[in-house]
Formats: C-alpha cells, sequence, structure tokens
C-alpha cells in the first residue's frame, strides 16, 4: 500500500514510519520541518521520502498514486492554540479538511485522522465513542469539526477513520517534554523532584507512541467494513489515570525523587474513556505498554543520552517554545508560514 503521512518529522511520525516500512508498506512524507532541532538521541532504522511542505499547500498532484493518507501534522498542544488561536484554526480545521477533500479528489481510499481523547473535555463518568464531546480548548475544538466535517464526505470510495488518541508518552528521537508522563519524568530525573501544580485529581488515559503507531498500521489493513467512517478511542481500559497517579508511577522508576502538590488548578478537564471498541473492532489491536514500562525505557534513555536541565527545558523539545523562537527570530510569519531568504 502506498500511503501518505504528514508529520514525519514530529514525536510520532517518527516513531510510526519505521514500523509501516517494515509492514511493507511504501511511504511518502510531508512535514514542514518546524521542529528539525528537537532530536534526542539516534533511534530509527528507516526513515521516508519527505516532502518539505506545509499542509496548506499539498496538492492533489502530491496525492496521485496513494492508497491511503495518515494526518497527523497539525499544531499539536493546547498552549499553542491558545497563543495563536486564529492559525489553530486555520491549520488544524481548515487546513485537515481541505487536505481530505483533496486526498478523495485524489482517488485515496482511506483517510486517517488523529484526534483525541481530549474532545471529552469535562466528563462525568466514563465515556466512550457514542459519549458528547465537550472540547475545552481550540486545539479539541479543531478535531471535533474535522470529524464531524471529514464523516460527512464518507462514500463508496472514500473512507475515513479517525483515531481518538489518549494522551501519548514514551521515547522518541524527535522527542517532546510538553506531555505530562514524559515532563514529569523529565523533571524527576534532572531535579529529583516532581512539583506538581495541581492536586493530581484529573483523570487522563495514556498510550504509548508505539501504540498509536500499531493502531495506525491496524487502521491501515482493516477490512473497510470495520473502519469505514469509524471512531476508535486508541488505548486501553487499564491506562486511565488520575495525574497523581501518574506522578506517584514515575517516582516510583525514578527512584528517590519528591512528589508536591498544589491546589486545584486551572485545566479543569477530567475524563476516564472506555477503549472496548478499539479492542475488539480493530483487528489485531491491543496495547502493548503502560506507564511504567514507558518510565522505565525514559529512564534508560535518559542515562544513555546524559539528558541534563538544558536538554530538558531547552525549546527543541517544547513544541511552544520551538515555534516562539521561530516567530521571534522573523524565521516565521504570523501565519506560521516560513519566511523566503
Amino acid at each position: 500500500m502506498k500511503v501518505l503521512i504528514t508529520g514525519t518529522e514530529g514525536y510520532l511520525g517518527c516513531l510510526l514510519v519505521p514500523q509501516l516500512i517494515a509492514q511493507g508498506h511504501e511511504i511518502v512524507g510531508v512535514d514542514t520541518g518546524y521542529y528539525k532541532s528537537g532530536w534526542l538521541y539516534n533511534g530509527v532504522a528507516m526513515s521516508a521520502y519527505t516532502l518539505n511542505k506545509d499542509i496548506r499547500d499539498v496538492s492533489v498532484e502530491d496525492l496521485a498514486g496513494c492508497d491511503a493518507v495518515v494526518h497527523m501534522a497539525e499544531l499539536s498542544n493546547d498552549p499553542l492554540g491558545a497563543l495563536i488561536e486564529d492559525v489553530t484554526y486555520e491549520v488544524n480545521h481548515l487546513g485537515s479538511v481541505r487536505l481530505a477533500r483533496l486526498a478523495k479528489q485524489a482517488g485515496v481510499g482511506r483517510f486517517i485522522f488523529m484526534s483525541s481523547c481530549s474532545v471529552y473535555g469535562l466528563a462525568d463518568g466514563e465515556v466512550d465513542e457514542t459519549s458528547p464531546v465537550n472540547p475545552q480548548t481550540a486545539y479539541a475544538i479543531c478535531k471535533t469539526r474535522v470529524e464531524h466535517e471529514v464523516t460527512e464526505m464518507a462514500d463508496d470510495t472514500f473512507s475515513p477513520t479517525f483515531l481518538r488518541n489518549a494522551t501519548a508518552f514514551g521515547a522518541s528521537p524527535r522527542m517532546r517534554f510538553d506531555i505530562v508522563l514524559n515532563n514529569l519524568s523529565g523533571l524527576a530525573w534532572t531535579t529529583n523532584e516532581i512539583a506538581m501544580t495541581s492536586d493530581g485529581t484529573p483523570w487522563r488515559p495514556l498510550v504509548h507512541g508505539l501504540d498509536i503507531a500499531k493502531a495506525i498500521g491496524c487502521a491501515l489493513t482493516a477490512p473497510l467494513a470495520a473502519v469505514h467512517a469509524q471512531i476508535f478511542n486508541i488505548g486501553s481500559n487499564e491506562q486511565n489515570y488520575q495525574v497523581k497517579e501518574i506522578s506517584e508511577t514515575v517516582a516510583g522508576v525514578f527512584t528517590g525523587c519528591h512528589i508536591s502538590f498544589g491546589a486545584q488548578g486551572g485545566d479543569n478537564r477530567s475524563y476516564r474513556v472506555n477503549f472496548d471498541k478499539a479492542a475488539s473492532g480493530l483487528p489485531g489491536f491491543s496495547c502493548d505498554w503502560n506507564a511504567e514500562r514507558g518510565a522505565r525505557q525514559l529512564r534508560q534513555v535518559f542515562a544513555q543520552v546524559a539528558l541534563d536541565t538544558e536538554m530538558f527545558t531547552g525549546r527543541g523539545h517544547t513544541r511552544l517554545k520551538q515555534l516562539e523562537y521561530l516567530l521571534r527570530t522573523h524565521q516565521l510569519d504570523d501565519k506560521l508560514y516560513w519566511v523566503s531568504r
């Protein structure tokens, strides 16, 4: 299968590509290159030919001959969405819908969209794919809009699938330290302390980046009837954690680490997610990782690269800091397009 993947040079993309190549797929990548400086370690056995291109500039010609598109490349967290909300909507909502339309025009049969469990926002009790969404941020609002509008495109020739991923964690050569388990692990390693700014009571589901890659591989090869216009929560029921449980798990791996908690924070998102549909309806999918194993993996990587405070807190591994740098140095314009030199 020939697959075009957006975001091949990102945190998840560089984990996904080697898996799909090993499974025999032909991969073409698209990535605008915002995060090229965020390389933590040499851990990629295979990479793909990648177009250095903004998803807003992808053409129908770029998609010609592809059997599937996996769309991962978006502005990828809530603080970034708050900083440049108008561009977040332009890229994550309008850019994603435009890409789906072009894919359908080009005759691409499958379109797999990386959605997020953050669409549930603030939820009472357990939620599943049939539950009402309650997005609290621009990032999550865009996910719900894309799901709705791309579902309307589905027909006998165009089959979209939406993977609502839990919060990702785990080591990646293109590392991110602005997601919860990775951040807490970095704090534990560099400071020997996890100082929580909240009381740690909100619920978050977690999923390892390699398990997300596994889910994508399963969605690409599943019978169309199983995944056509379907939403799947990606994670496992065992990996619904309160944030304080995540910090305690990390502290158990990074021995001697001290934990402290703050007051109830301003981020009121809390959701426990049911993952039964993916376990039963996405052929071949199950999670291989949990939080403790992921923290142990990170500890091993930190030791190998001698992670220090400068590496941990630097712009290379934090999406907001990197884009603020590119804007401040006028390498990007206010719409996040590269400035020609």
